[in-house]
């Protein structure tokens, strides 16, 4: 697709927040929260020309590799809330792109995320290969720390083995990221979630999950990972007040 005439390279896009989105407090549920601001991103690349259907004529895709989220509010049913986003750096197969959620005026989530451009044939990285020099880059970030590489627990607790379902996969054929997220979550202490005492969470996404894999959860302390056949595909480390 052509880069769209409404294209610019700082994306602000507005939302009103609805009950499917929310906890039973009537709060923004924090797999939605990211979805939210994937989806922007998402929207953000369509408008530039590099999106998912237009990297598919190289049969290339953007997957996630690492997320850093920072909560000091979250919306509720009905509200309109702001999301902005920016590409921090583009090259090659890598790109850092920045998210900020704004409430009446008012920042109330910072985010930043690592992307990597895949060959969705080879399963394997490789540089974009859509033009991309339109998008200015802007070094301003959106979180108070970058995101790191988690270390991971070397004697987790399982907690639950669970078989990636049809429902879990995107257009991508892989489990999509937000699952993870959403099946560690439902081991957490459903009092803290719902009293809003998780303050930041990042998360690390290292292989890929399919169809009918066996995900095995496991958690010690405020870390969680997920290892199919012994190896780590996703580590999540989670942030309280």
């Amino acid at each position: 697709m052509p880069i769209s005439k409404n294209f610019t390279s700082i994306l602000s896009n507005d939302c009103e927040i609805n009950f499917l989105q929310c906890y039973p407090n009537g709060y923004l549920k924090y797999t939605d929260l990211c979805n939210l601001l994937q989806l922007t991103a998402g929207h953000h690349a369509e408008l530039g020309g590099i999106s998912f259907t237009d990297m598919q004529q190289y049969h290339q895709a953007w997957v996630l590799s690492k997320m850093r989220v920072e909560i000091h509010q979250l919306p509720q049913w009905r509200d309109v809330i702001t999301v902005k986003t920016w590409i921090n750096s583009l090259e090659n197969s890598r790109s850092v792109r920045c998210l900020e959620m704004y409430l009446g005026g008012t920042k109330i989530v910072g985010c930043e995320t690592f992307w990597a451009v895949i060959n969705t044939k080879l399963r394997k990285p490789e540089a974009l290969a859509l033009p991309h020099a339109h998008f200015e880059k802007y070094p301003e970030r959106a979180t108070e720390q970058s995101f790191s590489r988690i270390q991971l627990p070397e004697l987790p607790d399982v907690l639950e083995t669970y078989t990636v379902k049809l429902s879990d996969l995107d257009v991508v054929n892989h489990a999509n990221n937000v699952k993870y997220l959403e099946w560690c979550l439902d081991h957490c202490d459903t009092e803290a979630l719902l009293q809003q005492k998780l303050k930041a969470f990042e998360m690390n996404f290292m292989r890929e999950l399919s169809l009918g894999d066996t995900a095995v959860i496991g958690k010690h302390d405020d870390t969680f990972v997920i290892t199919h056949k012994d190896k780590a595909c996703f580590a999540l480390q989670l942030e309280w007040h």
